[in-house]
């Protein structure tokens, strides 16, 4: 094997396939990146077996010459240390080549290094994949789902099916779904998709954040294959491969309430900034609490107390309240997360009662919804 790239492009698929590569393996090879390069370029994979990622630099783009091929073939290069050697390579073409028994030559202006390679037949193969039910979703819309519900996932193993998201598409709607069962995050969008195609898969919390900063921020639609218990993402020259989750996702529907018994609105940017002030003194000791009341002529009360440190009371004002007084305690953590993914000036949440879970979501926008459960702190 022998070719030449340009650096740049060599250096940012090396970065892309090294989210795949796991640290610790049960499998050597697997803490190695495959190369193979053929006539139409070069591609690179890395996996830990959970998620496989390969990405493909072309010969030709754009009419320039990325990759000239004078030899194709295959290798697994050492991760850790390829990754290192690239980045830090003094000229903006690279030479590699394959020499007897697997040494492989790396070379860049008047710097060369030999690394031993591995056979890249003994590489496990990536999953194939009948490519037979797609839809497709711009990839900023991809991202901002991903964005708005990932952060709810469980880190606990206790429940594995709760560390991921549940994809459900029906009726050309994609809906993500994310708890931890203290809070949940929701949001739908229509794609384009066959009308008859239904999906309802749980995709890992950490696929989708690897995945979400490999692409790139743009509006070229990502296709999405589903089948049993693999999804593939397939971007412009990459793959991004995931096991999903086994088992069945819990029916949420019945977690949010339809009715409501107080109603606020507020500026999400201005009541973020006093929910993370009071949290300042609400760090220390149970799981950072903030208490909001509401108190007369359209104001909110947000407090936090912790006997040892101090108290602090903001007050916020409300373009609307209806319904009924309230006095209800939540974690600022849970809160703060919620509004930094809502997207719009003003947000509303509703609330059923002290000790029932409560909504939040932009006003006028029911593609997205955030829901909380309340702390007990009497």
């Amino acid at each position: 094997m022998k070719f030449i790239i340009q650096r740049d492009r060599l250096v940012q698929s090396v970065q892309d396939v090294m989210k795949a590569v796991p640290s610790r393996t049960t499998i050597p090879i697997l803490t190695g990146i495959k190369i193979v390069a053929n006539e139409e370029g070069v591609a690179l994979t890395g996996s830990d077996s959970d998620i496989s990622i390969e990405s493909f630099i072309p010969a030709q783009q754009d009419d320039t010459e990325i990759v000239e091929i004078i030899q194709p073939g295959a290798i697994v290069l050492q991760a850790k240390f390829f990754s290192e050697i690239v980045k830090k390579l003094p000229t903006d073409l690279v030479e590699i080549r394959v020499e007897n028994h697997l040494q492989t030559v790396i070379r860049s202006g008047n710097s060369e290094f030999n690394l031993n390679g591995l056979d890249a037949e003994e590489y496990p193969h990536l999953p194939q994949i009948e490519e037979n039910n797609i839809f497709k979703i711009p990839t900023d819309l991809l991202k901002a789902m991903v964005r708005q519900t990932v952060f709810a996932v469980s880190t606990s193993e206790t429940r594995p099916i709760l560390t991921g998201v549940n994809w459900k598409v029906e009726d050309g709607e994609l809906i993500c779904i994310a708890t931890d069962s203290h809070r949940l995050a929701l949001r739908k969008a229509r794609i384009e998709t066959i009308a008859e195609d239904s999906y309802n898969v749980v995709i890992p919390g950490k696929s989708l954040n690897e995945l979400s900063k490999i692409l790139d921020d743009q509006n070229e639609p990502v296709e999405i294959v589903i089948t049993e218990n693999q999804v593939l993402f397939k971007a412009e020259n990459l793959l991004f491969f995931s096991r999903l989750l086994e088992g069945n996702y819990p029916d949420t529907s019945r977690l949010i309430p339809t009715d409501s018994k107080t109603e606020v609105v507020v500026q999400t940017k201005e009541f973020l900034q006093a929910i993370d002030r009071a949290s300042l003194l609400a760090r220390e000791g149970r799981n950072n609490v903030v208490k909001f009341s509401i108190i007369e002529n359209n104001v909110v009360e947000i407090s936090s107390n912790t006997p040892e440190i101090g108290k602090v009371v903001e007050e916020v004002q409300s373009s609307s309240i209806e319904g009924e007084d309230l006095k209800i305690s939540f974690s600022a953590k849970f809160m703060m997360d919620a509004l930094k993914t809502l997207e719009g000036t003003d947000i509303n949440i509703s609330f059923t009662g002290a000790m029932r879970p409560f909504i939040i979501k932009p006003l006028n926008d029911d593609s997205i919804l955030q829901l909380i459960l309340p702390v007990r702190t009497y």
